[in-house]
């Protein structure tokens, strides 16, 4: 398979705007369903507070697990799009179990199919971001990447309320709607995307042996560490929701809360991204992690009001200063021939540390209130922030 021809050093790539609008059309369609299955979770089926945290974290440690295996077969077979290609795939074929859901137990079945299609899908693609990009590209690209898909974890919440209003709360016949533009994210990455060739390094190699695994250098298990550290700082985005829900916003207009969080990040990440193509990689981080303090107390102190809305966008912002940051740091101190490998590890401390965010945050919240549970992000964010002011600065940062 021929390679694209190189970009302009002003340029990125055609196969970087065609993943950017791949991810765009997947978020269309899993936001449709995920800015409202909170409030379909509470308000249709009795779910607890601490069952949807759980269901959340759950979810979501999934999807990095499986971006493990994922990243390590990638590299195995020397291949990324296959890999991308059936996981989104099965993140397409899944939301129809979200419109059939009757229970609890079956909401998690439907959130753990979309989110290993997530999972397959996951380390592959970022891989394959930076093998269609030189080095000094690699920050515009990731924040390209993240922008498009952005833009869709807006539109879908967006086109959520006006089908909410239209079809007087039909939550099950917008989760319908979703299959649509999941779909055409399928069809658009195989027919929009060139993988570009990769040197032949004769047989396979297996990259979990030791001798592999050492290839990945201290610089890079900092990077994972520090992205545990982020990951444990936030918790599920279902809980902004539900805030401004238990503060009196009516149930159809539930996504704009999503809406406004994702125009933030989505008008941040791209130029966020060029930032860290130039400036210090801790800055950056720090930077970020002052932007979540401010949100989480902002959201501790209002459930309703501007201030809810200023610690929303807030946390959008944050997201675009440390999502496509983060990528680039793992792009930057990984060898490229274990590249899906490292972003699959990566992933893997992300979601571990996202499930005991997600599953302490909803504890916080039956247990002692809503404004308890961001008091507590905040106050990790703070040890985080302390944390890695005290971090030696290592190459990239």
């Amino acid at each position: 398979m021929k390679a694209e021809p190189a970009p302009s050093p002003s340029r990125l790539p055609a196969g970087i705007w065609a993943l950017g609008f791949v991810s765009l059309l997947m978020d269309v369609s899993s936001e449709l369903i995920h800015s409202l299955l909170p409030v379909f979770m509470v308000t249709g089926l009795g779910t607890s507070m601490l069952v949807v945290g759980l269901i959340e974290g759950l979810a979501e440690a999934t999807a990095q697990i499986v971006k493990v295996f994922s990243g390590l077969l990638s590299d195995y077979l020397g291949r990324r799009k296959p890999l991308a290609l059936l996981g989104y795939g099965l993140a397409a074929v899944s939301k129809p179990l979200f419109a059939i859901a009757t229970s609890s137990a079956m909401v998690l079945t439907a959130r753990l199919a979309d989110r290993v299609g997530k999972g397959i899908r996951g380390a592959p693609r970022d891989a394959l971001v930076a093998d269609l990009v030189p080095p000094e590209q690699r920050g515009a690209a990731y924040g390209l990447r993240q922008s498009l898909d952005t833009v869709g974890a807006f539109l879908g919440p967006l086109i959520a309320i006006g089908l909410m209003l239209l079809w007087a709360n039909d939550f099950r016949a917008i989760f319908w709607v979703a299959v649509i533009p999941g779909l055409l994210s399928v069809a658009l990455l195989f027919l929009g995307v060139q993988e570009p060739d990769r040197p032949h390094t004769g047989a396979r190699v297996n990259p979990l042996r030791r001798d592999n695994l050492r290839q990945l250098p201290t610089a890079y298990w900092g990077v994972v560490g520090i992205g545990a550290i982020f990951t444990l700082t936030r918790f599920s985005e279902a809980f902004l929701v539900l805030r401004a829900q238990q503060g009196g916003l009516p149930i159809a207009w539930a996504p704009l809360v999503l809406i406004a969080m994702n125009v933030v990040y989505s008008v941040l990440a791209y130029p966020c991204g060029q930032l860290a193509d130039r400036m210090s990689h801790r800055t950056l981080l720090m930077l970020g992690l002052v932007v979540l303090i401010a949100a989480d107390a902002a959201l501790a102190s209002a459930g309703h009001g501007v201030l809810l809305w200023v610690g929303i966008a807030l946390w959008g912002a944050h997201m675009a200063l440390t999502q496509g940051l983060l990528a680039t740091m793992v792009a930057a101190s990984a060898p490229a021939s274990l590249r899906g490998t490292a972003f699959g590890v990566f992933n893997l401390a992300s979601g571990i540390a996202l499930l005991v965010a997600s599953g302490v945050a909803g504890w916080l919240w039956e247990r002692l209130g809503a404004p308890s549970t961001f008091v507590a992000g905040a106050g990790i964010a703070t040890l985080a922030l302390v944390l890695i002011a005290l971090r030696r600065p290592g190459k990239s940062a």
